[in-house]
């Protein structure tokens, strides 16, 4: 088997690629800014990102986080959490916090985690998929007149349907009131509900303070 073989060089540039698409993310609209531009938008945007950071996450008022969004979680409209609206110059004082997606033509008004069975989001009690819903508001269905909006029957891991549960926009201010850490300060885009190295675990599942806490302190408290 042929070996590949690449120079330091070379594994400095694709650094740096990856380093520049954790933090620009989509809004170089496809098109890499340039050496200046990229300098300008870490200057401009990144200290207001961090002040503003929102936490994004999926489950029962009151209980923990089954789901915590990261960049690349699906929202109900099939596109990604990266590809809505993640940051914002003042925080807005309306709740819930809205985070409409940025794909032209998409109806999306903010940003809706629901539950994957396998690869493939739940169906709705209608039997119908969550893409024969409309992505507007309520999800009304396509295809059958009886629907009053999408309602998945789907049991999560936390022993509660999935239409009692929300997804849940905060600030750090309201993440800490309920008792939830927000990580480190870092740069990087559409960061959503992740602050440690197993937040995209699910709920029960994850043994750090990345959502829930550490569940063997918890159990001895």
């Amino acid at each position: 088997m042929e070996k590949i073989h690449i120079d330091k060089h070379a594994t400095n540039a694709v650094e740096a690629y990856l380093e520049y698409k954790r933090i620009v993310g989509e809004d170089d609209g496809g098109r890499l800014f340039s050496e200046e531009e990229y300098k300008k938008y870490k200057e401009t945007v990144v200290p207001r990102r961090i002040q503003n950071r929102l936490y994004v996450s999926f489950g029962v008022p009151g209980q923990i986080d089954c789901k915590l969004i990261g960049p690349e979680t699906p929202c109900f409209c099939t596109h990604r959490y990266k590809q809505h609206c993640t940051d914002f110059e003042e925080l807005p004082k309306e709740r819930p916090i809205l985070l409409p997606c940025r794909v032209k033509g998409c109806q999306c008004v903010s940003y809706e985690y629901v539950h994957i069975n396998g690869s493939k989001p739940v169906r709705c009690q209608c039997k119908h998929t969550t893409s024969e819903h409309s992505e507007a508001i309520a999800h009304q269905c396509n295809k059958c007149t009886h629907c009053t909006g999408y309602r998945s029957p789907f049991t999560c891991e936390c022993g509660q349907p999935g239409y009692a549960h929300v997804t849940l926009v905060e600030t750090t201010e309201e993440r800490m009131a309920r008792g939830r850490p927000v990580g480190r300060a870092v740069p990087y885009a559409a960061m959503g509900g992740l602050t440690g190295f197993s937040s995209l675990v699910d709920g029960y599942l994850r043994l750090d303070p990345s959502g829930v806490g550490n569940t063997c302190e918890q159990h001895t408290e």
